[in-house]
């Protein structure tokens, strides 16, 4: 399989009970930016990496942190309350994903892990983290908060890792990247490891001030995105798109699909024409309960269903395993949200087909995109035979909008981007 490298994790001088779990969880050869990264950090040396999603940035930088909290012992007068390293996420859903991985791959280290996002188990998460936690995962706004009640210290953390930089400067959190950053040890005294998309220029000014002269590693495929994935654009008119989608799922059958929409209210319509022509569908987009989305999300890999109607919510930070096809119903605003949207299939090696709309709306963000990606997408025409007869949507109901605080995890969404983004 050629998304992996020759080398193993049973090549590095990882500590037995790490190995056992990593053994566990199925992991034998590395990807590429595991590979090159963990080598480096196991020296005690920061890393900022860019890599694409789905490369295996988590288990990278898990297995070091994990490595490093096991082989050097915390010091005499730790207090339970003070944690020994910190993860930060853009998402819940990433922090939730990354503590699930964490659980596999540490499972044998005696490392204890501590949740912290928000929209839901405020109590529960701050009862385990007063406890006392190894390993804090979190949103950057819920984690300040629990910072700030002084529930847990940063004062002896000795590994931070930043997950998905690039997406925290999307989301607005760079000011509590940077509160957070300069509670912990000054960086020449812990471990510091960032993982992003891109190493932008304000991702790498980030890494100069808050790192100790970390090296840079770049793994690149030859294109943005990945190599696996089969990629095509129609040129529908409006009142073509969903008897277009209708008549590709009747002609492709997609195992595990996700439609990609760029509105809250066209969500909604979508899934409910879905619905109502027998495709068994969820809907995520953000103004859906914490819980409801990962019992939605659950399912989803389950297999209980097998298309998900989502909003750029879901772009990012989901380990959703074999998803055959991405439909943008929508085309998105930036080839940057193209990439990630698309990155949703084709993970870990297999392959994948991404299929675009571009409508009368949305078809003049393609010249970006394919700038963006470097490549240009083949067109393909929209025919009678592909068009299908929708049979009505089912009936929507109203769902009142929810209120008060929607949770840290979405906290400072918006902030600096434009009015479409709010909506989303």
């Amino acid at each position: 399989m050629n998304h992996l490298t020759e080398t193993r994790f049973r090549d590095f001088d990882l500590h037995p009970d790490l190995l056992k779990g990593i053994d566990e969880a199925g992991f034998e050869f590395c990807t590429p930016i595991q590979a090159q990264s963990i080598p480096i950090a196991l020296t005690g040396k920061d890393v900022a990496g860019e890599a694409q999603t789905g490369t295996g940035k988590t288990a990278a930088f898990m297995v070091a942190c994990m490595n490093h909290l096991i082989t050097k012992p915390s010091h005499e007068n730790r207090k339970k309350t003070e944690v020994r390293a910190m993860i930060l996420a853009p998402t819940r859903e990433l922090a939730i994903q990354i503590h699930k991985d964490a659980l596999v791959i540490g499972k044998y280290t005696g490392l204890k892990m501590g949740l912290a996002y928000g929209g839901t188990d405020y109590d529960k998460q701050r009862n385990i983290l007063l406890d006392g936690v190894d390993i804090l995962i979190g949103t950057p706004g819920r984690t300040i908060d629990f910072f700030k009640q002084k529930v847990f210290s940063l004062k002896n953390c000795e590994v931070v890792v930043l997950d998905e930089a690039d997406r925290m400067f999307d989301l607005g959190f760079i000011d509590d990247m940077r509160y957070l950053l300069r509670r912990c040890p000054e960086p020449a005294k812990r471990l510091s490891l960032l993982f992003s998309a891109t190493l932008s220029h304000r991702v790498g000014e980030l890494a100069y001030v808050h790192m100790n002269d970390p090296a840079e590693i770049k793994v690149k495929a030859d294109t943005k995105t990945a190599d696996k994935i089969a990629q095509s654009i129609y040129y529908p008119a409006n009142e073509e798109k969903i008897p277009l989608l209708l008549g590709l799922m009747k002609k492709l059958k997609p195992t595990r699909s996700i439609v990609f929409i760029n509105t809250k209210r066209v969500a909604d319509k979508v899934y409910a024409w879905l619905e109502g022509n027998g495709y068994k569908s969820a809907l995520l987009s953000g103004d859906v309960p914490q819980k409801k989305r990962q019992s939605l999300l659950k399912k989803f890999q389950d297999g209980e269903f097998n298309t998900l109607v989502a909003t750029d919510v879901a772009a990012r930070g989901l380990h959703i395993p074999e998803v055959s096809h991405v439909f943008n119903f929508d085309l998105p605003q930036s080839g940057e949200d193209y990439v990630h949207r698309i990155g949703r299939t084709a993970r870990a090696g297999a392959s994948g087909s991404a299929i675009s709309f571009a409508c009368e709306d949305f078809a003049h963000y393609i010249m970006d995109i394919e700038e963006y990606i470097d490549q240009k997408i083949g067109k393909e025409s929209v025919t009678s035979d592909l068009l299908e007869e929708p049979k009505p949507p089912i009936k929507m109901e109203r769902r009142p909008r929810p209120g008060g605080n929607r949770g840290s995890g979405n906290r400072n969404q918006g902030r600096g981007r434009d009015s479409r983004s709010r909506r989303r």
